[in-house]
């Protein structure tokens, strides 16, 4: 028999640390973004996200994760995820995804953002691109809102399932081979967090919970490969696809996105939802 694999609730002192590692992380993921120009390397946007953990005195979790070489994964147009910045020039309408996360005092945030370079109604990208985007982020607000009442974490997977679903136009796929997953003590932890139904209804929610929920949606085909780097994951059809990611803590009173410095008010609160710092 396979022992289940034990989840970590956070205590009110601990949440409030992981949001202090957030708030880092957050502005890191900033000065990265703002990095993020045609002609830039992705080795650079990694060094400028160094920088902003280095001064707060953080320290990245993904450098060395597994060997990992890097402080970002940043994962260009058909990567999906894990890419490795190196000497790739950023070039207009590129969609790049950027990954990061860091830890303070022995606690982990994790987040990511999709930027695409260039505008659509500049002539400069493609629309089709920037709506697959849009998507993917609303998605990921979809289903932090369902954290915040659901009862199971499969809950999560079905609102951002359903939101998907539903839009007009072209249909975008969701990748299930990689999913969010618990966050605490460390960067991946129990339960895996689906971003689609499932007839699992996956682990109860209790108070202390601290969850990354990341949807991964592709123009294309669901099917992907691991490059020769054993990291970069890729769509097999050269689809190109969106990353949006947020950590979360559900507490006793309420639920608060530890990587967003107003906890998650400006897009949860039209969804309904009003955070809640852990303590209050």
């Amino acid at each position: 028999m396979i022992p289940r694999r034990k989840i970590e609730l956070k205590t009110t002192a601990q949440m409030q640390t992981m949001h202090r590692a957030g708030l880092v992380l957050h502005r890191a993921l900033d000065a990265a973004v703002a990095a993020a120009v045609p002609g830039t390397t992705t080795a650079d946007v990694d060094a400028v996200f160094a920088e902003v953990l280095r001064d707060a005195g953080a320290t990245p979790n993904f450098l060395g994760y597994y060997g990992y070489p890097a402080t970002i994964c940043a994962s260009v147009n058909e990567e999906v995820v894990h890419g490795i910045p190196g000497e790739r020039v950023l070039q207009v309408g590129d969609v790049l995804k950027i990954d990061g996360g860091c830890i303070i005092d022995g606690w982990h945030s994790d987040s990511a953002r999709t930027v695409v370079l260039g505008s659509a109604e500049a002539g400069t990208a493609d629309p089709e691109d920037e709506r697959l985007s849009e998507i993917t982020r609303q998605a990921m607000w979809r289903g932090i809102a369902a954290f915040a009442t659901a009862k199971y974490v499969s809950e999560i997977g079905a609102a951002i399932d359903d939101f998907v679903s539903a839009q007009p136009g072209a249909p975008l796929g969701i990748l299930q081979d990689y999913v969010g997953h618990g966050i605490g003590t460390a960067m991946h932890q129990a339960p895996d967090v689906l971003n689609y139904r499932s007839r699992h209804r996956g682990p109860k929610i209790m108070p202390g919970l601290c969850l990354a929920i990341e949807p991964m949606l592709v123009r294309g085909g669901l099917a992907t490969d691991v490059l020769e780097d054993d990291w970069t994951i890729v769509t097999r059809d050269g689809a190109r696809a969106s990353q949006w990611e947020h950590s979360v803590a559900r507490h006793a009173g309420g639920l608060w996105v530890l990587t967003a410095p107003d906890g998650g008010a400006v897009e949860l609160e039209p969804l309904g939802v009003a955070p809640v710092p852990p303590g209050e």
